[in-house]
């Protein structure tokens, strides 16, 4: 276990039940540290019925479960790709903590029109992930920093890339492009911080089940077969080529992020680690 005791987090995009932001959210708040989470703005429309029927309501349920652990949370509501948007939560957060000591840039863009060939992808859909993925990076790293900074560290950034930050893929190209550019993103900011001892660095998972596969699959599901039974062969197909023999759980990514956190990484900047089951070795 690492001792993040008096740690102030912020874990963007942690509103999905079984997304990595909350695995992450409840992992660092279980090692100590108060955790603050946010994610768009969405209605209780958008949450999936099973999980409404389990009684999920989003970012109020993490901040739930963070608080029955004994620590404190905050949910906010901030579409990472507006400044003006998270220069407010960042001001929030120092509000009521009077400090950050970690930032995870875990938001990302829904699959969808994005997962077709380049001749076939549309601007508007290329632009939407790059403001997501890569401008939200950068704005929430900013901000998070020049506070950072301004208290002389130290601090860990840490960025959610892929292991298709590290190799194209067909169909993702716009995906791709993001993720590498965080890799990119990760190493320059990493040199830009390390006199004041603020340690950036990513993670880049191979698959995670998540509610992210369920939009995968149905952006990228094939004439006369449903989504589910594209998701369940996914699954499958990759279980059968991770050396681990499975695809990740968010509680794999979690693990990692805490490790980033905590005072046992302090001599480790500017990496892009994958956490793929021996998917991807580089």
């Amino acid at each position: 276990m690492y001792n993040l005791n008096g740690k102030v987090a912020i874990v963007t995009g942690a509103g999905g039940r079984n997304g990595i932001g909350r695995a992450i959210a409840t992992r660092l708040a279980q090692e100590g540290a108060d955790v603050v989470v946010t994610d768009i703005e969405q209605s209780l429309d958008a949450i999936r019925p099973e999980d409404l029927q389990a009684g999920w309501q989003g970012l109020p349920s993490v901040v739930a479960e963070i608080e029955a652990m004994g620590r404190q949370s905050l949910g906010l509501f901030s579409d990472v790709s507006d400044s003006a948007q998270v220069d407010v939560m960042v001001g929030q957060v120092l509000a009521k903590f009077g400090h950050i000591d970690i930032l995870v840039n875990n938001a990302g863009s829904r699959p969808g029109r994005d997962r077709v060939p380049v001749i076939e992808l549309e601007e508007d859909a290329f632009d939407e992930v790059m403001r997501v993925n890569v401008r939200g990076t950068y704005l929430c790293s900013r901000a998070v920093a020049r506070h950072l900074v301004e208290r002389g560290g130290p601090g860990k950034i840490i960025s959610i890339s892929s292991g298709a930050g590290k190799r194209g893929i067909a169909r993702y190209a716009v995906y791709c492009a993001s993720k590498f550019a965080i890799v990119g993103f990760t190493q320059a900011l990493a040199q830009e911080l390390a006199p004041q001892r603020i340690n950036v660095n990513a993670i880049c998972p191979g698959l995670v089940d998540t509610e992210r596969v369920d939009f995968i699959a149905a952006a990228l599901v094939p004439e006369g077969q449903s989504s589910q039974e594209h998701r369940a062969m996914m699954i499958q197909e990759r279980n059968l080529r991770v050396p681990l023999g499975r695809v990740a759980a968010g509680d794999d990514i979690a693990r990692m992020a805490a490790f980033l956190a905590s005072s046992e990484s302090d001599y480790m900047t500017g990496l892009s680690i994958s956490v793929s089951g021996g998917a991807e070795m580089n």
